[in-house]
């Protein structure tokens, strides 16, 4: 049986399946990821990019922050790929409990998923670091030089830096759904970031499903791994 098959039959037999996204399921969208070979962290910047998006770069050179930002981070226009809308029909179908993810990028909500779990935040949400006054994206990608609030307090993007602690209701909304799976899908990470790859010693269900095109330190505990491009992949899943 080829692999497609063996991961549409898992699919047919659960009845609780959660999903886990990284970077990968957005490059299909036209968004960079960070370690692939055409990735952020293959490009030539001043710093790392793991230095320019973390909360010390932030809080030191936010001018500099901003100005990478606006430019590799927006991802206003782009649209939801065929792995967000296989899901959308997935979570319709009523056999998708939830989407745990570590993409920014808001393109799950865009397909209309409702169940989505944030880790890293999101573009769509940005705050007065002061008053804490909240603003849409385009005071983040629109103004020029360091946003700020009508009080005088700089706006903050509502994304994790490196350096910063994971949400609390979304750190543990996500444990609580991989938990009670059935079968868990992860599709375009490295599970090489913690504490979010971590979240993989809570599933006890009885199917583990990696699909990534690259290996991951967890391929030899799961029981389909498939390193091929994920937008075959879920062109050719039915639900």
């Amino acid at each position: 049986m080829k692999k497609i098959e063996i991961l549409q039959k898992m699919i047919d037999e659960s009845k609780s399946i959660v999903f886990f996204s990284g970077a990968g399921v957005s490059t299909e969208s036209g968004i960079k990821d960070f370690r692939g070979k055409d990735g952020l962290s293959k490009m030539k910047f001043p710093y790392p990019v793991e230095v320019m998006l973390s909360r010390r770069f932030f809080d030191e050179k936010t001018e500099e922050f901003y100005d990478f930002y606006r430019k590799y981070m927006n991802s206003l226009d782009a649209k939801p790929n065929v792995i967000h809308q296989y899901l959308k029909k997935l979570e319709d179908a009523g056999k998708l409990k939830a989407i745990v993810t570590q993409n920014i990028d808001g393109l799950h909500e865009k397909a209309g998923c409702q169940c989505v779990y944030e880790l890293h935040g999101t573009i769509y949400k940005n705050y007065c670091m002061r008053c804490h006054k909240e603003y849409d994206a385009s005071v983040a990608f629109d103004s020029k030089g360091i946003p700020r609030c009508t009080c005088g307090g700089i706006i903050k993007p509502n994304v994790v830096l490196y350096g910063e602690s994971l949400p609390e209701y979304a750190f543990d909304a996500s444990i609580e759904a991989i938990s009670h799976a059935d079968l868990l899908i992860v599709a375009g990470t490295s599970l090489t970031v913690y504490p979010a790859a971590g979240f993989l010693s809570y599933f006890k269900g009885k199917y583990l499903v990696i699909l990534n095109l690259e290996e991951t330190p967890f391929d030899k505990k799961a029981s389909l791994v498939m390193h091929e491009s994920l937008g075959k992949i879920f062109e050719s899943l039915e639900i």
